[in-house]
């Protein structure tokens, strides 16, 4: 019961320390402050930002492996060493069907680079935009990977084996070009050539800082994109396994396209080959890098604030040198003495700590606000972790103060002026 009244006088006496300096305190815990919102702030965005990612890639489908020519986003340029390879090219698709035991159906996805065919435009009389994806998808991609309408219909099979100009927009192309009305049955103009409008995408949920790029599309079919560019070769193929034969089914693919691509052994594969899995652990890699460079950068802020609780223990040590006197001529033993000055350093610092997170959550609010995609609650680690760090700055900061004063002779102690 003792202990519990000691511990909660020192705490008070902390605290009144503190308040009765706390100009000064307030600018010592300023650095522990900025660090530790720095540290929950960068938590809790990448939170946000991973859940929106793992929304958008779930859409892809959790069974589906995609083989690109590149280690990257088809619509992103690809490197010196990636150009080299040789294109995807359509027939891989029926024999990876006829091939592969493990794959239910495979889709064909086409995306036209602005880079190869100029600057991709759409138009509609009194409108026009250039903030669009261009793609052609075989038939079945709509049921590999499944995509809500909201309004209208796919294409079927047989239009696209006819290669029918006609096309599904998606809800910011919408938005561009038919402002308040109906796209249905209308006419667009998209790179020199129109098609019909059959339906409009529901919003899709997830992305990248709020950006979701499906959004932007206009998907023709396959078949009417490949006589419209013939020298495109931005093909994607979409394999869906067959239900829990997805890493079978990625290997033997992998071999096969190894075996017709006269791929040398030893050679690292010439294509590329992932899932949604593999893809959300890539970006897991990224998103981690950028967190510990935030605790880098928030450590040097923790480190100004411990050089300052250190300081300002010092300090208070130095003014308070009497009182210390007197507290051992009754008796007060080194360790009472420690835990009293100690307990100050603590306070002051988890003070700074609280202060940080009290921030952070109101950045995060403020971000939430502006960038909806990236609203997310504080992570608890993120949160638990500032408390922590910061109660652990005070406890470093404070023991050689805290030393300092309880090995001051109580004799010399108590004629100090």
């Amino acid at each position: 019961m003792r202990v519990h009244v000691e511990l909660r006088e020192n705490v008070q006496m902390a605290v009144d320390a503190v308040w009765s300096h706390r100009f000064r305190s307030a600018l010592t815990i300023l650095g522990i402050v900025i660090g530790i919102c720095t540290v929950v702030t960068i938590g809790s965005i990448t939170s946000g930002l991973r859940q929106g990612i793992v929304t958008f890639f779930a859409e892809f489908g959790p069974d589906n492996i995609f083989l690109n020519r590149f280690d990257r986003d088809p619509n992103a340029p690809g490197s010196p060493k990636e150009l080299k390879r040789k294109p995807i090219v359509p027939e891989y698709a029926v024999i990876i069907k006829e091939s592969v035991r493990a794959v239910e159906d495979v889709a064909l996805e086409l995306f036209i680079s602005s880079e190869t065919n100029g600057l991709l435009t759409a138009k509609v009389p009194g409108y026009e935009t250039d903030n669009l994806m261009l793609a052609g998808f075989s038939a079945n991609a709509f049921e590999i990977q499944p995509r809500e309408l909201a309004e209208g219909r796919f294409y079927t099979p047989q239009e696209e084996a006819r290669a029918a100009r006609v096309c599904v927009i998606g809800p910011l192309v919408k938005q561009a070009l038919f402002p308040g009305g109906n796209a249905l049955g209308k006419l667009i103009s998209v790179a020199g050539a129109e098609y019909t409008v059959l339906g409009v995408f529901a919003e899709a949920k997830g992305g990248f800082f709020g950006q979701n790029g499906q959004d932007m599309q206009i998907v023709i079919p396959y078949e009417t994109a490949r006589l419209r560019f013939p020298t495109e070769d931005r093909l994607i193929l979409v394999s869906k396994a067959r239900p829990g034969m997805r890493e079978e089914a990625y290997e033997e693919i992998r071999q096969l396209l190894r075996r017709l691509r006269k791929t040398p052994a030893g050679l690292p594969d010439d294509f590329g080959l992932s899932t949604t899995d593999q893809i959300i652990k890539r970006l897991d890699s990224i998103l981690s890098m950028v967190v510990l460079v935030s605790i880098g950068l928030a450590s040097l802020g923790l480190m100004v604030g411990g050089i300052g609780v250190m300081n300002i223990m010092l300090v208070s040590v130095t003014e308070r040198t009497r009182e210390i006197g007197v507290r051992k001529a009754i008796g007060a033993r080194k360790f009472d003495i420690v835990v009293q000055f100690l307990t100050e350093a603590v306070t002051l610092a988890g003070i700074g700590g609280v202060a940080g997170i009290v921030f952070a959550a109101l950045v995060t609010m403020l971000v939430g606000r502006l960038v909806p995609a990236l609203a997310a609650p504080m992570p608890g680690w993120a949160v638990v972790m500032g408390f922590l760090v910061s109660v652990g700055v005070g406890i470093f900061s404070g023991t050689w103060p805290a030393m300092k004063a309880a090995n001051l002779d109580p004799v010399e102690a108590l004629r100090y002026e």
